[in-house]
């Protein structure tokens, strides 16, 4: 569950390393990406600021107009300052307009280069991150948390600037106009500080817990959907959906929590004002009736002070965003931050012809317990060049870890792997990732046609490569799709059967024709009648690469020029397949599924037993 991965908030600070989170300092981090647009910031904020200052003006016009022309009950006098309301009031409107029409194209580019640099991020890193991170939390991080941070920088951020300079030109203006009613209505400030200090620890723990848990939420949707087929052919739907309903409770109660907090806040914020601002007018009032203050004073006076119950009333909600924007910002950044694996700056050529190496190779996961074995422990195997390598041994021997080592999905935790020569570290792994091709057990297909998902395995390959490849494959299902290779094979290419998508993934690995080829038991779904077919393909194919193949079957190893048994994470026996089953008792039991050792001595009958 989320609640023990590493992205999981810590409950007392929301940040997952531990860390007192900053509101200012994480929301530091978007100047980066919001530097593009300062300028557009910055017409923005003015525009809203001179359109908040407006509404400043209205009181002091007001006062002229009570003391003025209705004092004197000359109408005539009256227009003039009834026009300049009219003024007031359009030139706010068109200030408004201008702070929305500025920043919502360049925003639209910012979020959209935030997410490209967070997905290209996400390309880069090795498997071990995505293993240890749920796929939901990258979607919300890529949807929720982007939306978060631009809608930050349109709105909250811009008002937290205008709403400053609003708030502290309308005090000097209260001053002006009568600074014993000003000192009155500032009172509620200094509790109002020290509730909004205790507010943003509080809400920014809960902030995070909330955007955690609907990264927790999309993870479970996700894994509904792409597992459909299973939980409807067990019955099992109804125990997700009390799984996901667990989880959307829990997000529930947490959304109720900020809500809760957010409420306490708005109460305070908003009854404190609204006390303060009854006393002046009570004093104020006090003062008129004793001509110690003119009733146009007192009017432009409460004037400003309401038109200063915006900028007041919205702390809560500005703080509240801009909260769930550090948030999202620490969990953009999150991603980002992580270290990537050093990859050389320029490519170094193969040396002569040697095959495959690896040398005292260990591995361990990171996340493994400590004190546990390597699951490698030191592999020393050679696949000579042009020869292939057959894997075997028993289920969780590392066979599937050991293959991913040679394109780097996972770094080895010791020795030495070698293509040809060259350490495969000094190679950049977009250049070994094109000397060496690989097929996985479990095949995975994009949302793309059958051209496509075929041609990441070689972008640059024609149309006779793709067909060679498919022939090899035994995929002459393709010519029979609605649109042949252009067909779209949908998501997860669950419009196909398992023996159908594992033959396009085998197709997408020999397409390239690569000098080094991994094949995780790629025939496992095939039909006895399809995999002979493609056995035979296939023999050709290996013939003009270096290859290693992980077997599970007897008819598999039979393609490989020599065997090697996997066992206890060390290589146990390497020879043809005759020779293994001859010499290799572990190797015999792994081939006929049945104990491969027979007691000492001969067998003796159990009494009245016919043997």
């Amino acid at each position: 569950m989320a609640e023990n991965r590493q992205d999981a908030p810590n409950p007392s600070t929301g940040d997952p390393t531990g860390r007192r989170r900053s509101t200012v300092r994480s929301l530091l981090r978007l100047w980066p990406y919001a530097r593009a647009v300062r300028g557009r910031l910055a017409v923005s904020a003015t525009a809203a600021t001179l359109a908040m200052l407006s509404t400043l003006a209205v009181p002091v016009v007001l006062g002229r107009i009570v003391d003025g022309p209705l004092a004197r009950h000359d109408l005539a006098a009256l227009w003039p300052p009834v026009g300049l309301l009219l003024l007031l009031g359009l030139v706010e409107s068109a200030l408004f307009y201008t702070r929305r029409v500025v920043l919502a194209r360049p925003l639209g580019r910012l979020e959209a280069a935030m997410r490209a640099d967070l997905y290209a991020k996400l390309q880069r890193l090795p498997v071990s991150f995505h293993d240890r991170w749920g796929s939901g939390q990258m979607l919300s991080r890529a949807t929720t948390d982007m939306n978060a941070m631009r809608l930050f920088l349109a709105f909250p951020l811009v008002f937290l600037i205008v709403n400053s300079v609003t708030f502290l030109a309308g005090i000097v203006l209260m001053f002006t106009q009568e600074w014993r009613l000003a000192l009155i209505v500032l009172l509620p400030c200094v509790p109002l500080v020290v509730l909004t200090r205790r507010f943003e620890s509080d809400y920014s723990v809960t902030a995070r817990l909330a955007q955690d848990q609907n990264g927790d939420l999309a993870t479970v949707v996700e894994e509904s959907v792409l597992g459909i087929r299973i939980l409807k052919a067990f019955g099992r739907h109804r125990t997700m959906a009390e799984h996901f309903r667990e989880q959307s409770h829990r997000l529930r109660r947490t959304e109720l929590r900020k809500a809760h907090q957010l409420a306490n806040l708005w109460a305070v914020i908003v009854g404190l004002p609204e006390i303060a601002l009854g006393c002046a007018l009570a004093v104020g009032a006090y003062l008129v009736a004793h001509d110690e203050l003119s009733a146009g004073t007192l009017v432009a006076f409460l004037s400003t002070a309401l038109a200063l119950r915006w900028p007041v009333e919205s702390l809560g909600w500005l703080l509240a965003y801009a909260n769930e924007a550090a948030t999202a910002t620490d969990r953009f950044f999150e991603v980002m931050d992580e270290p990537e694996p050093e990859d050389p700056g320029s490519a170094h050529a193969l040396g002569a012809p040697d095959g495959i190496r690896f040398s005292g190779v260990r591995f361990r996961y990171p996340d493994a317990p400590d004190g546990t074995p390597d699951l490698l422990a030191g592999i020393d195997l050679h696949v000579r060049s042009g020869e292939t390598m057959a894997l075997v041994g028993a289920t969780g021997s590392g066979k599937t870890t050991l293959t991913a080592l040679l394109p780097r999905l996972y770094e080895a935790t010791g020795g030495r792997i070698t293509l040809d020569g060259r350490d495969i570290t000094e190679l950049p792994r977009e250049r070994l990732r094109e000397l060496v091709a690989v097929a996985f057990e479990e095949p995975t297909l994009f949302s793309a046609t059958v051209r496509e998902n075929v041609l990441m395995g070689a972008p640059g390959a024609d149309d006779r490569q793709l067909a060679s490849a498919l022939a090899t494959a035994q995929a002459g299902f393709v010519e029979k799709l609605p649109a042949g290779v252009e067909t779209q094979v949908g998501e997860q290419g669950l419009s196909l059967s398992g023996g159908q998508r594992q033959r396009l993934a085998l197709a997408r690995a020999v397409v390239g024709s690569p000098p080094f080829l991994v094949l995780d038991d790629p025939l496992s779904a095939l039909d006895v009648h399809t995999e002979a077919l493609v056995e035979r393909a296939l023999r050709e194919v290996l013939g003009s690469t270096t290859a290693l193949v992980v077997a599970h079957r007897p008819s598999t190893v039979l393609l490989a020029d020599r065997v090697a048994v996997l066992a206890d994470g060390r290589i146990e026996a390497v020879g043809t397949h005759q020779e293994l089953l001859r010499d290799c008792p572990h190797y015999r039991e792994l081939m006929s599924g049945e104990a491969a050792l027979v007691p000492e001595g001969p067998l003796v009958p159990e009494e009245g037993v016919v043997r």
